[in-house]
């Protein structure tokens, strides 16, 4: 079967899709991966994967009719000229275009996979209501003619459904990406100065800048605690600009730890992993730091909550509040006795639901495979 898999960030090509490539290739499918131009690294991570990588042009934020109009028919003709058996596309440029493309040439096997809702669902300014306005009516448009539509968490699936956006009985959920369990062992608790991970873009709804406003409170009380925020810079509206992180740098609210292809190091390095966002598919880091074997620290957000059982692998707390991150961040600091055992609970919370062996095959079961 010939099956192209549509993305847009080819660095995470990778990392968030590379398991499911394989599972495709060893069950003999002829796969074909498509992203924004990439690396010779990338393409040749790809190929070691046994897929063919074609690029194709797409940007990733925005929305510049000129480009998108390109993006659509360049899927438009990677459709006519290699005929796949199914596509699946994941993030929202790639849907909305794809999903489009694909009803033009009356291509029927599209498959779109929602991994979160991001800027474009976010309230607020008349830009960014515009923005949220747009994106729903090519949502809507792209998903009309789509042969499934899956979710990584219940919340984003009941809105799409409720906002009009897709019929209910395409909607099918998964646990997120998933992780490689064996990958991703479970690690011993570092002994050292209790240390905050938090890994993300460096943008404002992963709740960075309350991260930093938390931990500089936190510092006045215990100036020995950690605060380390690790993830590349991004041009989304969204995004947080470099001299902002080398301020709260300078002032010794947080350590930057720049942006890496291999999160491992900084995951076996922390105790407790945090990531206040606004919202998520299902956040990949989590999922990995959970693995691990590390309390988790994150908010009472759509695919966030999907990750912790209060008071049992960790605490939920409301988004955009600084107070309540400081009191969990505290709680954490006077509790180490608790470590332990919320990091192995974290570790069979993923064995038991978020093994990526596990969410590859339900994503096969759904598009036909």
């Amino acid at each position: 079967m010939k099956i192209v898999i549509i993305g847009a960030y080819p660095n995470s090509i990778i990392g968030f899709r590379g398991p499911l490539i394989s599972t495709f290739v060893r069950a003999g499918h002829d796969v074909t991966v498509m992203t924004a131009h990439a690396s010779a690294d990338v393409v040749a991570d790809v190929t070691a994967l046994g897929a063919t990588f074609q690029p194709y042009p797409v940007e990733r934020n925005g929305l510049n009719p000129i480009a998108d109009i390109r993006t659509l028919l360049a899927i438009k003709k990677t459709l006519q000229v290699l005929k796949p058996d199914q596509v699946l596309a994941y993030t929202i440029k790639p849907i909305i275009w794809g999903g489009i493309a694909a009803r033009i040439v009356g291509f029927k096997n599209f498959h779109a996979m929602i991994t979160g809702l991001g800027y474009a669902f976010e309230k607020g300014s008349f830009a960014r209501n515009l923005v949220n306005f747009i994106v729903k009516h090519l949502y809507k448009c792209a998903l009309a003619k789509t042969k499934s539509v899956i979710f990584q968490n219940q919340d984003n699936l009941k809105l799409f459904v409720e906002l009009g956006l897709v019929e209910a009985e395409k909607c099918y959920r998964v646990f997120g990406s998933g992780v490689d369990i064996d990958e991703y062992q479970q690690q011993p608790l570092p002994r050292q100065a209790t240390t905050f991970l938090l890994i993300a873009r460096l943008l404002g709804d992963k709740g960075i800048r309350e991260f930093a406003s938390a931990a500089k409170i936190v510092k006045q009380r215990y100036p020995e605690a950690k605060f380390q925020l690790l993830g590349p810079y991004d041009s989304s509206p969204d995004k947080i600009s470099m001299a902002e992180v080398s301020q709260w740098q300078t002032a010794g609210h947080i350590e930057y730890l720049g942006e890496t292809d291999n999160v491992k190091a900084s995951l076996n390095a922390c105790h407790i992993y945090t990531l206040p966002s606004y919202h998520e598919g299902l956040p990949r880091t989590v999922l990995e730091a959970m693995s691990v074997g590390r309390p988790i620290l994150t908010t009472d957000a759509a695919g966030c909550r999907d990750t912790v059982v209060n008071g049992e692998n960790g605490w939920l707390v409301p988004t955009r509040n600084v107070d309540a991150l400081v009191s969990r961040m505290i709680w954490f600091i006077e509790h180490p006795e608790q470590w332990q055992p919320m990091a192995n609970k974290s570790r069979k919370m993923v064995e038991d639901n978020f093994n990526v062996k596990q969410v590859n095959e339900a994503i096969g079961n759904i598009i036909g495979l």
